[in-house]
């Protein structure tokens, strides 16, 4: 049985491939192979077999499929063959040796063709390597974005290995074969200019140099045409390689063959195909350069692990050194070699892409376009694109980030730096930790300071080629930390100033955008309402569009207004919006033209959705969904939703993914002058929404615990509450919502609403606890400020016990403890006696850590029967966990044990696995102490198996590390090893 990714998805077995049946069935099957041996959820393969939004039946759908692909498996008799499709709860594993998968095989063959010393040995390799290659990489299967993403990996994969193929032929002196070898790909991939200037080069040293210049200018044309750039470094050097006569440096090498002159002297050649290696193809017997699966971490500069470069790509460029050494004879390139990663075949990371989808319906900027391919044609080169609000900026910016994604192998980026919203602009320490996590930097590698986080930035773009899409800037100084260092990184900048001093810093180079001029409007028009209607009435389009005042926003909503009526005259529109007196007195302000244009559109609405955009105006997040949206309207979510229909279908509204939905600046301060007098409603009803969503979030992530709070005198329950179905999802809303949930609390705090602001933030304490090093603390300080505002001693108490275990966790112990030591004084005046054994256990882990263990024995002991009195038997296990480990290290294994007998008998939950967990490694722990090592070992070893089952890889790397204290047994070091390795790669 053997499973083929490398060409068509399929199963080959002795009597014949499996029927697979339809290409939804092979896309399951190819992305359950990419990820062999590990799950694959449900969500995954949601996206793998539809790229739209997936039907309301897509589980029954992939569940189907499934069930059909394990009973071909069985009859094929799958099992004698180690191959296994199993359910893991929400997400499907497919088990089977990696040896049956043709990717895994082609890995392993490049592996071991870069340990060959010899040449002819790697040449051999490669080329078993590539006869692995039935056709192009998951052919058959339904090209899902993930299942792109994957081919692309392999497909540069493949390309890379030709060019290393090419290398080696060139390093024994066949340049023919090299050139015979690299042309048929470089024809099938015109404008990949690592191939081109490796093909130059191999028939240059094979004698044929009239070819090699004629595919230099052939591919010169190519890229000026379809992309209007220059040659980039590598097909510049090997032109001038070429006009110089240089020999190369296989030239008066023994053996080598058709060197254009043999007695020349050897020099290194500055052409390296693909950015590989110590030289292009022919430059001498040199090492296999240093391919690394993608998906391999390295360190950066503060210790953190960040990905590899993905495989350079179609325009990936060499260093420019050779240029410099061409003439030199032999001197070495003081540039070190670029690895040639090769991308991981089994589940690895793709390019990260955070880019907002394309625009719709664009047109024009033709002019724009090409100056901005021409801005990003420099060296490290950062565009800047200006004009005035509602031109279209951001449009533009990702029309032409889209256009071709081949140019950024290594990801795009993307941060709405919101420097015009009211919302107010993100921390710059969140959004660089946003781009160092797609990055590959584990969350607990995220330096916590703007400086330090954005030099660990540039050097981990250095050798990268990324494009930063930076949206919305305000000030030059909120671009300049985030500007990426490599010099094939292309930045792009837009803002409504003109940002003179990002042009003099780092010499920005401007796309100035202004309105639409009248044809283009006329177009945009024509893209919405189709070309008959525009060109039935050709002056009254016109007429729009110079009364929209070329203004794209103001041009859509007008345009959606005709759309909706098929009956209304162009010119009875221009007539209505000529008539707008009123449109005059916009004029001097950013929202030129669209204010009139939102008025005529909202005053055809219906009432319900007229009132939704209303209090949509005073929503104090980014985005909202139908539970927001009815919150802030005081409807339920199935009226809101129809609301939000019919405001999108006016373009009041856009939906950026399924069920999520944004309003544009200039319509959101247009929204709020509608019902300015409904603020407070509105701002109390979201707030309360989020309380009982945060609430509900919470007790689905850590069920069974004691509330974090009483509810507000005056708090308004919603009419609906979000679901959550299990632990990932109220973990994911949290994760997903943590920027609003501050927008929020901030909204809260200035309106005067302390009581919500504080329970708001300290509803997120899983999310706390689950990224404890994800600077929280600047917003659990805005909580304590709001607690202290009404002097609520409870509240304080409550935000105290979180702020203060945040610090300890983040090391500022002395700061931790001056916190803590308040914590219990404040809930005992306040009667929160619950609140007092948490404030307690917080301190008496603080005082552990200061080497105080008596006191903290003491305090965590008065924790427990704090608890037991009120008869709350979470607040007791918490507090018995605890004790027990202080315990164990008083070197009191034998109170250790019982306290972990006790907290046992509690409980725990079943969905409480960390606390079961921790406590069998205490207890494991303890009786090894006693001398005990059978019983011991027994106890570490079920409590690391069940933190592996539950994928507690903090506790099972806990409970390995005390068994191997007692044990060299390498299965332990592996799992050891393996759980560790996990924490490090944890997003």
């Amino acid at each position: 049985m053997e499973f083929r990714l490398l060409g068509t998805v399929s199963v080959d077995t002795f009597t014949g491939p499996l029927p697979l049946g339809p290409a939804k069935r092979r896309s399951l099957l190819a992305a359950l192979l990419l990820s062999a041996n590990t799950p694959v959820s449900i969500a995954r393969l949601t996206d793998s077999l539809w790229d739209d939004t997936p039907p309301l039946h897509a589980r029954s759908v992939i569940q189907g499929h499934v069930s059909r692909l394990r009973a071909l498996l069985v009859g094929a008799d799958a099992e004698a063959y180690g191959v296994e499709l199993v359910t893991l709860g929400d997400a499907y594993v497919l088990r089977l040796p990696e040896t049956l998968l043709d990717s895994q095989r082609f890995e392993e063959l490049l592996t071991l063709a870069r340990g060959q010393r010899s040449p002819a040995d790697t040449v051999l390799m490669l080329k078993e390597a590539l006869s692995l290659w039935q056709g192009p990489a998951l052919s058959g299967a339904f090209a899902g974005r993930p299942l792109q993403a994957a081919a692309h990996s392999l497909e540069e994969s493949r390309l890379a290995t030709v060019e290393q193929l090419a290398h080696s032929y060139a390093a024994l002196g066949e340049h023919n074969r090299a050139a015979a070898v690299l042309r048929a790909e470089a024809v099938a991939h015109p404008m990949r200019e690592s191939l081109a200037a490796a093909l130059m080069t191999a028939l240059y040293r094979a004698g044929r140099q009239s070819e090699a210049l004629d595919w230099f200018h052939r591919t010169r044309r190519l890229l000026a045409d379809e992309l209007g750039i220059d040659p980039g470094h590598e097909l510049a050097d090997a032109y001038a390689l070429i006009l110089r006569g240089d020999p190369g440096p296989d030239a008066g090498r023994e053996g080598g063959r058709n060197a254009p002159d043999r007695q020349g002297t050897a020099a290194r050649s500055p052409v390296r195909a693909g950015g590989s290696g110590d030289g292009g193809p022919g430059n001498g017997p040199g090492p296999m350069p240093a391919a690394r699966p993608a998906a391999d971490r390295r360190t950066g500069p503060d210790g953190g692990a960040a990905a590899e470069p993905a495989a350079r790509s179609d325009e990936s460029r060499g260093s420019t050194n050779g240029a410099t050494n061409g003439g030199t004879g032999g001197a070495p390139s003081p540039v070190p070699p670029r690895p040639l990663p090769v991308p991981s075949l089994a589940g690895g990371p793709h390019p990260t892409d955070l880019l907002p989808r394309a625009p719709r319906g664009f047109q024009g900027r033709t002019a724009e376009l090409a100056a901005l391919t021409r801005a990003a044609a420099g060296e490290a080169p950062v565009c800047l694109v200006t004009g005035p609000a509602g031109v279209g900026k951001t449009a533009l910016a990702l029309q032409w980030a889209h256009r071709n994604p081949a140019a950024f192998p290594d990801g795009r980026l993307f941060a709405d730096l919101r420097g015009f919203s009211d919302t107010g602009e993100p921390a710059l320490i969140e959004v660089l930790r946003e781009f160092l996590l797609a990055l590959g930097v584990a969350p607990r590698r995220v330096p916590e300071s703007v400086a330090a986080a954005a030099a660990l930035f540039r050097s981990l773009t250095d050798r990268r080629r990324l494009l930063v899409v930076l949206d919305n800037a305000r000030h030059s100084a909120t671009v300049r930390p985030l500007l990426p260092g490599g010099t094939d990184c292309v930045t792009l900048v837009t803002s409504r100033h003109r940002l003179e001093g990002l042009i003099a810093s780092d010499a920005a180079r401007p796309v100035p955008l202004d309105v639409l001029e009248p044809p283009d409007g006329t177009a945009l028009l024509a893209g919405v309402l189709g070309e008959d209607r525009v060109l039935a009435e050709p002056v009254a389009a016109r007429r729009l569009a110079e009364l929209c005042g070329g203004l794209p926003l103001a041009l859509r909503v007008t345009a959606a207004r005709l759309a909706g009526r098929p009956s209304w005259t162009l010119a009875g529109l221009a007539d209505e919006l000529a008539d707008e007196r009123s449109r005059l007195t916009f004029l001097d302000v950013d929202d030129t033209g669209v204010s009139a244009a939102l008025r005529l559109t909202v005053q055809q609405l219906p009432q319900d959705a007229v009132h939704q955009l209303a209090r949509l105006g005073h929503h104090p997040g980014s985005h909202f969904d139908p539970h927001t949206a009815a919150a802030l309207a005081g409807t339920d979510p199935v009226v809101a939703t129809a609301a939000l229909e019919r405001l999108a279908a006016a373009h009041l509204v856009t939906e950026t993914a399924p069920g999520r939905w944004v309003l544009h600046d200039l319509i959101r301060l247009y929204a709020r002058g509608m019902d300015p007098e409904g603020g407070s409603e509105a701002l109390i009803g979201v707030l309360d929404h989020y309380i009982a969503t945060a609430l509900a979030a919470a007790d689905t992530a850590e069920p069974g615990g004691e509330p974090c709070f009483v509810l507000p005198e005056d708090y308004h329950r919603p009419v609906a509450v979000r679901d959550f179905v299990d632990r990932a999802a109220a973990m994911h809303w949290l994760a997903a919502e943590r920027d609003d949930l501050a927008l929020a609390a901030v909204a809260a705090r200035t309106a005067g609403f302390h009581d919500r602001a504080w329970r708001i933030i300290l509803l997120q304490w899983p999310q706390v606890v689950w990224r404890v090093r994800d600077s929280w603390s600047p917003l659990l300080e805005l909580a304590l400020d709001s607690a202290r505002a009404h002097d609520d001693a409870y509240a304080e108490s409550r935000v105290l016990n979180l702020l203060g275990w945040v610090l300890t966790e983040e090391g500022r112990t002395a700061e931790a403890v001056a916190l803590l030591e308040r914590s219990p004084v404040l809930a005992r005046q306040s009667g929160d006696r619950l609140g007092e054994a948490t404030a307690l256990i917080n301190l008496a882990v603080v005082q552990a850590e200061q080497g105080e263990l008596d006191t903290a024995l003491e305090d965590c002991g008065r924790a427990v029967e704090l608890a037991r009195e009120e008869g709350d038997a979470h607040t007791e296990m918490l507090a018995l966990q605890h004790l027990a480990r202080m315990q164990l290290a008083a070197n009191r294994p034998h109170e250790a044990l019982e306290s972990v007998r006790t907290a046992l008998d509690l409980g725990p939950e079943h969905e409480e696995v960390a606390r079961r967990v921790l406590l069998l490694t205490t207890s494991g722990e303890a009786r090894l102490a006693l001398g005990e090592e059978g019983e011991g070992i027994r106890l570490l070893d079920l409590a690391a198996g069940e933190a592996e089952h539950a994928g507690y890889d903090e506790g099972a790397a806990r409970a390995l590390q005390a068994l191997l204290r007692v044990t060299a047994e390498p299965e332990y070091r592996k799992r050891y090893e393996q759980a560790v390795r996990r924490l490090t790669d944890d997003e």
